[in-house]
């Protein structure tokens, strides 16, 4: 099934993908920071969690206490997370015309959810109930670009002393997560920017930027209205 998505024409919308330990929380503030300085509004988020319903939900995927979930309750679990984030405060910022950076949206689902976990299945319709949830949830609504921070998951998972429920996972299921937010930027490149996460920081960065630069024609100034 093809999805042609819905793209704000005020503000602007940038996504940071990838699997663990790719640095898109670095990357996404060093972002978020350098677009401030210029005097761009930005609203730095994350999924799952900036929400306060979000933080419940985070609590309960990613803590090992959890123990086991039914794939599908985890699934709809981040389904829940995303319509609030995207209600509460996607959508309102990108209103206001400022310039959102989440760590962590849709893909990540189809990644973890439909690849990891098995969940991506087309039925006779060549639909994936997986996909059509997390678009729901989201009213379809697509970033201006996704950033793909890609690194081997045994480089990834090798940078934490302790892992969470995902985190945890093992490594072929790590495998299948990167292999899917590759295809998913091959799909639609020109709403993508695949990164080698193992480059200099500063290297990764410029990079980021100057993919985000011709974007920013609808974002607004700090003090300013969108036009």
């Amino acid at each position: 099934m093809t999805w042609p998505g819905r793209y704000t024409d005020t503000g602007v919308f940038v996504c940071f993908e990838g699997g663990e330990g790719s640095g898109k929380s670095t990357q996404s503030r060093l972002l978020s920071d350098a677009l401030a300085a210029e005097g761009y509004a930005v609203r730095l988020t994350f999924e799952p969690g900036d929400t306060a319903v979000g933080k419940e939900v985070r609590r309960i995927v990613l803590s090992p206490e959890t123990g086991d979930l039914d794939d599908r309750t985890e699934a709809l679990l981040y389904a829940a997370d995303k319509a609030e984030h995207v209600e509460t405060v996607v959508l309102p910022a990108l209103a206001r015309g400022e310039v959102v950076v989440t760590d962590r949206y849709v893909d990540s689902a189809l990644a973890y959810q439909g690849v990891g976990r098995g969940l991506d299945k087309l039925d006779q319709r060549g639909t994936s109930a997986l996909e059509h949830v997390a678009r729901w949830a989201t009213g379809d609504l697509r970033p201006h670009l996704t950033v793909v921070l890609d690194l081997e998951p045994e480089a990834g998972l090798g940078r934490f002393d302790e892992r969470d429920r995902i985190e945890g996972e093992s490594l072929p299921f790590h495998q299948r997560v990167r292999q899917a937010f590759l295809d998913l930027a091959a799909e639609d490149p020109a709403h993508y920017l695949v990164l080698d996460a193992r480059a200099d920081v500063d290297t990764i960065a410029a990079a980021i930027r100057e993919r985000v630069a011709p974007l920013l024609a609808q974002a607004v100034r700090s003090g300013q209205s969108p036009s």
